[in-house]
């Protein structure tokens, strides 16, 4: 206790200490460098400046630890890199590296706090630097929350500007000449008279060198590609069909492996039969793991098969086991003692609401699978009390102390290889499968292993997005809303996913109301309150996480009220939004769509916004109400991320976040009977159709004071935009997802 007074006197991080697991840590320890995981192994000759960039005399290579599901990662961050390096990426190695509390997340954590991107308060700015400390000290290496770029921009930078240094004061020594009489191009340095001295001639002198700290960074008006449009470093790959995913790993006398754990979540085995499936073709062993079995043989299509004949003793679930009684407990889960946050609450809802003519309405959203098209897989290979683990993940350091806890080996004794991944969306937030394939190692040890989930494992066994009512009530007058008291119930997705990590989960859990509940609307009377829904199927992070639904039971509600007021839905919007940069990027998508024009009959547009991870964005849908269904013909976006590093980019990432959030918005759900999901396949679980993809314009705007990331935010507004379109061409207000149970899509 003594110790912690000490401390907590001497100093404060933005004026706070902060206390993890019964020790306080103050500035003195969080200003301490982290130490640089690149050093341990280095070669003589080599010279690694920091942790993102390493120069031996075969070149440089740039460490990109957060990891590319998709969303171009890699690239950014060594842009980042490079910008500053000053060096060609068509001419470095690109290497995400090895698990590292070096490359701890210090932006993630703050979106588990109840801010407000669009609050600089004392208070604001306190919990925003809390959540460095935290994700420092626990040495938080996660990529997610589109926090990427906000998290890297100024880190990778600083860490190109002190290598470019450092080879330049290695330069004046190997030369002879001041630092001021020499430059750098495309990976060299310059001399005076033109000689170019390369980064890799000059790694051994490097190496004797102290990195230089003290670094200007450059201009962003002299970025070469930054800013610009500009090839990903994995496009080539990826258009020639050579990249190398996390499935597509092999190794020499390689095994290959599937599991089967029970259909029935959390029901466990009671025992299973094997005799048909040993003797099939190609089958090597079928060996227990905990909740289910594993079999293992010479291809995985032969491991697929001799699965299916195994006939196992499933156990029931211990959830609730059916999603209509799934649904009731939800509703009726809008109770005081199930009440979980409250971060909005400005007026007198209630004194508002009392004797007004009151607009009230349901909205649900089901619960949505994951699905991405590279199912679970892993490569493993235990020997010598070494563990080497090759896999697409977005948490490698809890991947390395749960494989580690498994075999029964020292962190320290486990090595985690980070593939690229054939798409996330948040399901490599978990390391189920990667401990499976370590069960699996332990007991056939010097053996390289393949395990993959078969597409059924991957969708029944996954851990859904939660599904959500929302219970809405409000009130308008003189042609405008001034009333706005939302309720919305779902699962935990803080306390499921945490839960499963092994970490506690403190406090409520904003991702039951996040991108509702910090909206820039100035409505009078404004209230938005979370309750938390006691667990049932185990849940987890999907794509915009809580806004990706939240946005629909949002925007819909404030779209009933602007129609019930009388007042165009757009004009209102702009009325109600006090935060400038919102309202801009609202003022764009309304000039992109010519709202306010006339479609013509049988046609209309919806408008919808959301501000989620600090990025809004506003979408415009138009459709048109044909004879065989809705057509959904064009859409709009427009976005501020305060930079755009990658103009290109952007516009795949929110084209690609509208078709995934219209695709689910239309035609998908995960339904569980008996505790099993009875989509386990995308023939139904279907989403956009390359046949109904609209038109998608999109503008990035930068006036944002921050840097943002642009992964998620393209998705929450997209299902309430569609809704909203729908009842303006068509008169008919749909409350509950997918669409397609109301209407169809042609």
């Amino acid at each position: 206790m003594g110790r912690v007074k000490t401390i907590a006197r001497r100093s404060f991080l933005v004026g706070s200490v902060a206390v993890l697991g019964g020790v306080a840590f103050g500035t003195y320890m969080y200003k301490r460098d982290v130490k640089n995981p690149l050093l341990a192994d280095l070669k003589p000759g080599e010279a690694a400046f920091n942790p993102y960039v390493k120069v031996d005399a075969q070149g440089v290579t740039l460490i990109t630890p957060r990891a590319d599901v998709g969303q171009g990662a890699y690239s950014v961050q060594a842009h980042l890199l490079a910008e500053e390096l000053d060096v060609d990426l068509a001419e470095v190695r690109i290497d995400p590296g090895m698990p590292s509390a070096a490359y701890y997340n210090g932006v993630l954590a703050a979106e588990g706090m109840p801010i407000a991107a669009t609050s600089d308060s004392m208070m604001a700015r306190t919990g925003r630097g809390a959540a460095d400390v935290v994700g420092k000290f626990l040495g938080l290496q996660l990529t997610g929350g589109s926090s990427t770029v906000p998290d890297m921009y100024d880190r990778l930078r600083h860490a190109g500007a002190v290598a470019r240094e450092t080879l330049l004061a290695a330069a004046a020594r190997q030369t002879g000449l001041d630092r001021d009489q020499l430059s750098t191009e495309n990976g060299a340095v310059v001399l005076p008279d033109g000689m170019r001295l390369s980064y890799a001639d000059l790694a051994a002198t490097a190496a004797e060198i102290e990195p230089v700290q003290d670094v200007t960074l450059r201009d962003p008006s002299t970025w070469r590609a930054l800013g610009r449009d500009h090839q990903r470093t994995d496009i080539v790959a990826k258009s020639t069909g050579t990249q190398e995913f996390g499935i597509d790993m092999v190794m020499e006398g390689m095994v290959y492996a599937t599991t089967r754990t029970n259909p029935a979540l959390g029901g466990g085995i009671q025992g299973y039969d094997a005799t048909d499936a040993e003797v099939m073709r190609g089958v090597q062993a079928i060996i227990p793991i905990t909740g289910g079995f594993a079999v293992v043989a010479d291809n995985t299509w032969r491991a697929f098969q001799a699965a299916n004949a195994v006939q196992a003793d499933w156990g029931p679930s211990p959830y609730i086991g059916d999603t209509a009684a799934q649904f009731a407990d939800v509703a009726a889960s809008f109770v005081e003692d199930r009440q979980d946050s409250r971060f909005k609450d400005e007026g007198d809802v209630d004194a508002a609401l009392d004797g007004a003519d009151v607009l009230a309405a349901e909205y649900r959203i089901p619960y949505l699978a994951h699905a991405p098209l590279e199912p679970m897989s892993v490569v493993v290979n235990l020997t010598d009390g070494r563990l080497d683990i090759w896999t697409g993940t977005q948490i490698p350091r809890f991947v390395q102390d749960g494989a580690a806890a498994v075999a029964g080996l020292e962190a320290q004794n486990v090595f985690v290889h980070v593939l690229m991944s054939g798409g996330s969306f948040g399901r490599r937030l978990d390391d189920d499968y990667v401990r499976q394939a370590v069960e699996i190692a332990v007991q056939m040890p010097d053996t390289p292993i393949k395990m993959v989930w078969s597409r059924e494992e991957d969708m029944t066994h996954d851990f859904p997005r939660p599904l959500a009512i929302s219970r809405a009530r409000g009130a308008v007058s003189d042609g405008q809303v001034v009333a706005y008291d939302l309720g919305i119930a779902a699962p935990s997705v803080a306390a499921s996913s945490l839960g499963r990590l092994g970490q506690p989960s403190i406090g409520p859990d904003v991702a039951i109301v996040a991108g509702a509940w910090d909206q820039p609307y100035a409505i009078p009377d404004y209230r938005v309150t979370g309750y938390r829904v006691p667990p049932m199927v185990p849940v987890s992070s999907w794509r915009s996480v809580g806004a990706s639904g939240n946005g629909f039971l949002h925007e819909s509600f404030l779209d009933e009220l602007c129609h019930a007021a009388g007042a165009d839905p757009m004009e209102e919007r702009l009325r109600l939004c006090w935060h400038d940069t919102s309202r801009k990027v609202l003022e764009a998508v309304a000039e992109m769509s010519d709202w306010g024009s006339d479609l013509g009959e049988g046609r209309g547009r919806g408008v919808a916004f959301t501000l989620a991870f600090g990025v809004p964005v506003a979408e415009v849908v138009e459709v048109t109400n044909t004879d065989r269904g809705i057509r959904i013909d064009k859409v709009f976006v427009a976005a501020d991320v305060g930079r755009v590093l990658d103009p290109v980019n952007l516009e795949a990432q929110l084209s690609g976040g509208v078709i995934w959030g219209l695709g689910h918005a239309m035609n998908c759900e995960l339904t569980y009977e008996g505790g099993v999901a009875q989509q386990d396949n995308y023939h139904v679980f279907e989403g956009m159709r390359l046949y109904q993809t609209p038109q998608i314009m999109v503008r990035g705007l930068e006036n944002g004071d921050k840097i943002r990331g642009i992964g998620e935010p393209g998705v929450p507004p997209a299902a309430p935009a569609l809704g909203n379109a729908i009842f303006a061409a068509t008169g008919q207000r749909i409350r509950e997802l997918p669409f397609s149970k109301h209407v169809d899509f042609v």
